[in-house]
């Protein structure tokens, strides 16, 4: 019987089987980021545990940094400061690569790690972020940990882990115009329920998925983790190895017969296949307080639980489209990279956001993205229409207790999760394409962005 990509690439890191039927998994990467590394470093630290490997292990500040330009360490979360100061010093203590708050290469770890080339095709990779799932599109097994198991991880080269089962999910099709990987994620979560990839590793296939570039494909596989999945993976080809040619960490030759031979057989048995018709999808936007809680933008809000109603404010039979908003938001680790502030700002260029918004942000994925989208006007197109232009980081995301959008606001976000308050107390958070994002700003309402690019 023929393996799968994750088999390949759990039977090359198999270390041992361990009495309770797990396995010792090798780790070949591991990053931090200042929420969390600080406290594992500084607990190594205090155990008399040094970092087995520093040149494996990597730092970032990305979750609470300040992102208005001319930042420094000082953050709006009460109590930030300490956390980026702290893991500096940690960091510089263990020997380990950080890209701190002024660093040219700063941003969000799962942007700056494919950029800089740390993260290959068939690499294991993990941080303490659920995130983390976003670098399987370059054929990684990349997963999210706890803080306890970066500690183990950094002391001993090894993660105790249960195998999980594999699924796969089969975008046929190519899909329709004005339709993205985070379309094509949305519908698959709306389809499946948010728990539906729990205890599994998703590997996303088809023609739609191989029509992706890469920055698509780090959309895609970043909402692994909203289907409940342990991470998502895509297997590596030409557009991978071209993407991470030349990469600072990227090796100057590619091992090309191993990086080929990362696909799964074709007799490969997957415990569960899903197939979706990429070419019936539309733009996608949440209408609830889940991921699996989103519907076509021309479709009607579906009966949920009162209590998703009561919050969001919308009711049963409403059409999604039309919904009057306060704020817009484009960033987050889903949907900052180039490609996507390109294509939104094709839609505002020469125009206006509505008057009725009052906030809107543009918050790149790293500084490399800023300074590209600079040198090709982009921040002035955003700015222009009314976004406010920002450095990297992960920004208005999630709420960390520092800034914020005006209570009970509504806001279309390109961001992964519209969780209750995970925008701000009381915020109602509908995410979306970058390309809706944009619509909906111009229109000061949830809007089509196919109409946009129609007029």
């Amino acid at each position: 019987m023929g393996r799968t990509l994750f088999d390949k690439i759990w039977d090359a890191h198999r270390v041992a089987e361990t009495a309770g039927g797990a396995a010792l998994i090798a780790i070949d990467r591991i990053f931090l980021h200042e929420r969390t590394g600080a406290a594992a470093l500084k607990s190594m630290a205090a155990a008399g545990r040094p970092v087995h490997d520093p040149a494996r292990v990597f730092a970032v500040m990305d979750h609470i940094v300040d992102t208005r330009l001319g930042r420094g360490d000082q953050t709006l979360m009460p109590g930030g400061q300490a956390f980026i100061t702290e893991t500096r010093e940690a960091a510089l203590a263990a020997g380990i690569t950080l890209f701190d708050v002024a660093d040219r290469d700063q941003g969000i770890v799962h942007v700056i790690s494919p950029e800089q080339g740390i993260v290959l095709p068939g690499v294991t990779l993990v941080a303490p972020d659920s995130h983390t799932c976003t670098q399987g599109a370059f054929g990684a097994l990349a997963w999210g940990i706890g803080s306890s198991e970066a500690e183990h991880a950094m002391a001993t080269g090894v993660l105790r882990l249960a195998r999980p089962g594999t699924m796969r999910v089969t975008f046929s099709g190519a899909l329709p115009s004005g339709v993205t990987a985070k379309d094509m994620a949305l519908a698959l979560i709306a389809r499946h329920g948010a728990g539906g990839g729990a205890g599994h590793v998703v590997e996303f296939a088809g023609e739609a998925v191989r029509g992706l570039d890469m920055e698509g494909r780090m959309t895609l596989c970043n909402m692994a983790t909203e289907f409940a999945a342990m991470t998502g993976i895509i297997a590596p080809d030409a557009a991978t190895f071209a993407y991470l040619a030349g990469r600072p960490y990227a090796p100057a030759s590619f091992d090309a017969p191993y990086w080929s031979s990362l696909v799964s057989d074709p007799d490969a048995r997957f415990d569960r296949d899903i197939e979706i018709d990429a070419s019936s999808l539309a733009p996608m936007v949440s209408w609830g307080t889940s991921p699996e809680q989103a519907i076509a933008i021309d479709a009607r809000i579906p009966q949920g639980p009162p209590r998703v109603h009561e919050y969001i404010g919308l009711d049963a039979g409403q059409l999604i489209a039309g919904t009057p908003i306060d704020a817009a938001f484009i960033g987050s680790c889903t949907n900052s990279r180039l490609s996507d502030l390109r294509r939104a700002a094709a839609l505002l260029k020469g125009k206006r956001i509505a008057p009725s918004i009052r906030k809107a942000l543009v918050v790149p994925g790293s500084m490399a993205v800023k300074r590209a989208a600079e040198a090709e006007g982009l921040d002035q197109i955003f700015t222009a229409a009314g976004f406010e232009w920002r450095n990297s980081g992960c920004s208005l995301c999630f709420y960390a207790g520092g800034e914020g959008f005006e209570p009970g606001s509504r806001t279309i976000s390109s961001t992964n999760r519209n969780f209750e308050g995970r925008q701000g107390p009381g915020i109602r958070t509908h995410i979306a394409s970058p390309e809706v994002v944009a619509a909906s700003a111009l229109a000061g309402v949830i809007a089509d962005p196919r109409k946009v690019l129609a007029s």
